[in-house]
Parts: C-alpha cells; sequence; structure tokens
C-alpha cells in the first residue's frame, strides 16, 4: 500500500480550527497508527466508518473531461474536521484513515496532450493501475466490517469500489449511481466513463440503477446500450423534474426495490448537482436537498455497502462550498444509515 498516505495527528492539528465552549468533529474521530494491513487494524478498531480519500483526475483526463476532482479531499477535510460533534454528528465512530496519492502519476499526465490518441491511451493504462490500490483499500475495509466512505477522484473509482467490495464480500453487488451520465462507456481502455461497465463485464457488478440521468448528454447509443440489460434500469433528470411523469419519491423507492435487497453500493457525482463545480458542472441538476435526501434514503438500507463521492473538481475561491456540500452528504449519511 505504498500510495496510502495516513492522516496523522500533525495532519489533524494543522486543521483543527478550536474554539472555546466548542466541541468539533475532528478532536473525537479515530486515527490509523502504523500497521501491516487495514484488515488487522480495523477488526481491532471500534469504529463504524472509514473515511478516506483519493487524489486523482487522471481518470476524467482519458475521458476527455475537465480535471480538479484530486482537490475534493483536501477541501473535505478541512469543512469536516471543524463541524461540530453533537448528537447528531457521532464523530466517535469514524475512522479517518488518509489518503490515495497518485501526485507522480498526475505530474507525468500534466505533459499529455488530450487531443493526442497515444497519450490517452497512456493515461487509461495508468487508471487501470489506481483501480488496483481503490480495490485493495475498499476490499480490507469491507472484508473488516466496516462501511467505507469514499471521498474524490474520478467516477473511474466506482470500478476499485465495487470490485473491492465483491472481493470482500465472495459476490457480486448492486449499485444505485446519483449521476447525470450512465458512465457505461466501452471498455476501451480505463476512464471515468466506463467504471460500471467494466465492473459488469467482469462480474463484480449485478444490478445497476442509474438516477438522474440527462437526456442531452446521454447517447443513442448509450440509451440503446441501457435497454438491452434487464439488469440495468434508470430515469432521467427531464423525466423527474422538468416533465412530471413520475415523482421524486417513487423513484427512489423503485431503484431501492432494484438494489436494496442485496449489498449495494451508493455512488454520487457531482456532475447531478446544480452549480457545483466539477468535471463537468452543469446549470440544470438536483439541488443540494435533493441530493442529501438521495443520501438519507439509501443510508437507511441495512444492506448498504459503501458510499462514494465524486468528480468535485473545486477551485480555491469554491472549495469552502464543495467541502461543506460533501461534508453534509457524508453526515447525512451516517445519520440514516445509524438509526
Amino acid at each position: 500500500m505504498d500510495k496510502l498516505i495516513l492522516f496523522n495527528t500533525n495532519d489533524l492539528k494543522s486543521l483543527l480550527k478550536n474554539r472555546t465552549n466548542e466541541s468539533k468533529f475532528g478532536e473525537h474521530v479515530q486515527l490509523a497508527t502504523d500497521f501491516n494491513n487495514i484488515y488487522d487494524l480495523l477488526t481491532n478498531l471500534d469504529v463504524d466508518y472509514v473515511i478516506f480519500g483519493i487524489k486523482e483526475d487522471i481518470g476524467v483526463f482519458a475521458n476527455y473531461g475537465n480535471t480538479g476532482t484530486a482537490r475534493a479531499w483536501d477541501a473535505t477535510l478541512k469543512i469536516l474536521l471543524n463541524i461540530q460533534s453533537n448528537s447528531f454528528t457521532n464523530p466517535n465512530k469514524v475512522l479517518i484513515l488518509g489518503h490515495l496519492d497518485f501526485s507522480k502519476e498526475m505530474e507525468k499526465v500534466k505533459s499529455y496532450d488530450q487531443t493526442n490518441k497515444k497519450d490517452i491511451n497512456k493515461a487509461r493504462k495508468k487508471v487501470a493501475k489506481i483501480d488496483t490500490y481503490v480495490t485493495n483499500v475498499v476490499e480490507q475495509i469491507v472484508r473488516a466490517g466496516k462501511t467505507p466512505i469514499i471521498i474524490g477522484g474520478g467516477h473511474n473509482n466506482s470500478y476499485g469500489n465495487i470490485k473491492g467490495s465483491a472481493l470482500a464480500l465472495k459476490k457480486p453487488i448492486n449499485v444505485v449511481n446519483f449521476d447525470a451520465h450512465s458512465d457505461f462507456r466501452p471498455e476501451e481502455g480505463r476512464h471515468s466513463g466506463n467504471g460500471f461497465s467494466y465492473a459488469y463485464a467482469e462480474g463484480f457488478l449485478k444490478n445497476y440503477f442509474i438516477f438522474g440521468l440527462h437526456e442531452n448528454y446521454t447517447s443513442e447509443y448509450i440509451f440503446k446500450t441501457l435497454n438491452k440489460f434487464r439488469a440495468i434500469k434508470y430515469n432521467t433528470f427531464e423525466a423527474l423534474s422538468i416533465r412530471g411523469e413520475m415523482t421524486f419519491k417513487s423513484e427512489l423507492e423503485r431503484a431501492s426495490e432494484f438494489v436494496a435487497n442485496k449489498p449495494f453500493g451508493i455512488e454520487v457525482d457531482c456532475d447531478a448537482i446544480k452549480n457545483i463545480p466539477s468535471s463537468a458542472m452543469t446549470p440544470s441538476g438536483y439541488s443540494v436537498k435533493k441530493a442529501r435526501s438521495f443520501v438519507n434514503h439509501f443510508g437507511k438500507e441495512e444492506k448498504v455497502v459503501y458510499m462514494h463521492i465524486c468528480e468535485a473538481a473545486p477551485t480555491p475561491e469554491t472549495e469552502v462550498r464543495v467541502g461543506k456540500l460533501i461534508t453534509y452528504l457524508i453526515t447525512d449519511f451516517m445519520r440514516a444509515h445509524g438509526n
């Protein structure tokens, strides 16, 4: 695990903003010390949730997207650690593990030309290597009986989340994906647009529900592909929120019936949330309130295995907004799942 950088006491002290008569979330989380493997560490720790970050945007680059998703983890920590510790946030059941660091790989990709097919292929090979690290961390956390909350990176990391969970449980898992895109593009080399198609083709993903596809940004080829599979269901943002052909609540229930009867993962792509800085920011998407309702709904399900929040791409000017959004989603999930 040479890519895993542990979050330590010095890191925590540098980010905490103490205030008289207040108790901050970060003062009560647990931190990892040196260990041989994550599984052994977690089996001896009384925690329910393991939060870690993925600092990369190579998968986004390899899908011709706008980079910046590597910055989401740091933006989140600055906010999460400084929210209040109280009976609603319950930080003592949380381990802040650290992050997977791909800075060396990203430095190399800086010299790549996105219009050059050879450079795109090189980037896609790096994404396949990133997959192995994500898979390994998620597998160990799930095998230890804990719930990973994965922050950052491109949606390419859905593949590692799904594969790691499936290997830990020794069976394929289901997924519900809050997303403007299907990320079910052809298996043309790994990138942020085909994590689910690879996971499905390799037998790690069983039932897949895409919540809120944008009709303007889903090709006819993709729609035909999705319609071929009985194990895939979806709705569109326009059908729900523009034409009113179905309700948000009824579609939450339909998605639950499709995925939540077996172990499943929750994927939240920030591209689906209106005006959130992301790899494909949209002026027309779900509100933050709707995204939080989505997480609350699925977080209540007994068989949820993990949650992944991805594709947010904060700038220095927007990192507080992004950090607050992701923090709300994290705490909403923990509140729902803990009840």
